[in-house]
């Protein structure tokens, strides 16, 4: 697919430009490395190359190709989750590029450049899809998903309206270490059911056949978002362009579809979940 760089991504770009001191629009060198924080436990989004240990994925691809059209490079910082928005806030990286969801509490501290489309999804081991007749089946059940996501207050909501307002019992929910925690806990039993971001299920799916089934559909929208401290209006103009770029001439298009992402890409730039 290939869109057009439209006038109003273009004004967008220069009006946070046009906004700043010139001091503070030079805080970043011209063609200075862009450092990203990431955590490489998220596949199709980050991961580690089994066979040669090197950090792949889309947002590896996507955060390169970004740097590429601003004539620089891109710098990975591996971190954890929870030290993702400190790292930011320190100035110990530039961005967090690693599959974070733009919630509105986190708009306060960050921008957001949105660049994929997510939702949390229930699924469950395909062997027991037969107890799972629809997610009603949930109730009374025990769902676990990241703690470090909002999959967990996700889950408890979507309980309370489909659960307890019909008298049913409500979803244990279980917080896990994370979403490869969650795929070992169903395995072994412990969970009747796990959550995981909508984008990430085909490509878990295909590494592990005939392994896990997915219920229903996602029980919330959301969009996936390149973060940056809101100080840093120039660095958020140069990336709003150069995304916008790479929709235009079907790059973006062809790393999410490498990746078997294309169901879940944006058509345009979108900022802080703004269309």
């Amino acid at each position: 697919m290939s869109f057009r760089l439209g006038a109003s991504v273009l004004s967008l770009s220069l009006s946070l430009a046009a906004a700043l001191p010139a001091a503070q629009a030079q805080t970043r060198a011209k063609g200075a490395p862009i450092t990203a924080a990431i955590v490489s436990n998220y596949p199709p989004l980050e991961f580690k190359d089994p066979a040669t240990a090197k950090l792949t994925g889309f947002d590896v691809e996507f955060g390169e190709a970004l740097a590429a059209k601003l004539g620089t490079t891109i710098k990975w910082e591996e971190t954890s989750f929870d030290q993702m928005l400190a790292s930011l806030a320190t100035g110990r990286v530039d961005i967090i590029l690693s599959g974070m969801t733009d919630l509105p509490a986190r708009r306060d501290a960050v921008r957001f450049i949105d660049y994929l489309k997510t939702g949390p999804q229930f699924f469950v081991l395909k062997e027991r899809a037969a107890e799972f007749a629809g997610m009603a089946a949930l109730c009374g059940r025990k769902v676990g998903a990241s703690r470090r996501t909002s999959f967990p207050a996700e889950i408890a909501k979507w309980s309370d309206d489909n659960c307890v307002k019909a008298g049913k019992p409500p979803i244990a929910v279980s917080g896990t270490e994370g979403s490869a925690d969650a795929r070992t806990q169903l395995r072994q039993g412990r969970l009747d059911a796990a959550v995981q971001g909508g984008e990430t299920l085909p490509y878990i799916m295909g590494q592990e056949t005939g392994t896990y089934a997915t219920l229903g559909k996602p029980i919330s929208f959301q969009y996936v978002g390149l973060a940056m401290p809101r100080k840093s209006e120039a660095l958020a103009a140069e990336l709003g362009e150069a995304m916008a770029k790479l929709i235009a001439d079907g790059t973006y298009a062809k790393i999410a579809a490498k990746w078997g992402l294309q169901e879940f890409t944006v058509p345009k730039l979108i900022v802080d979940s703004a269309n």
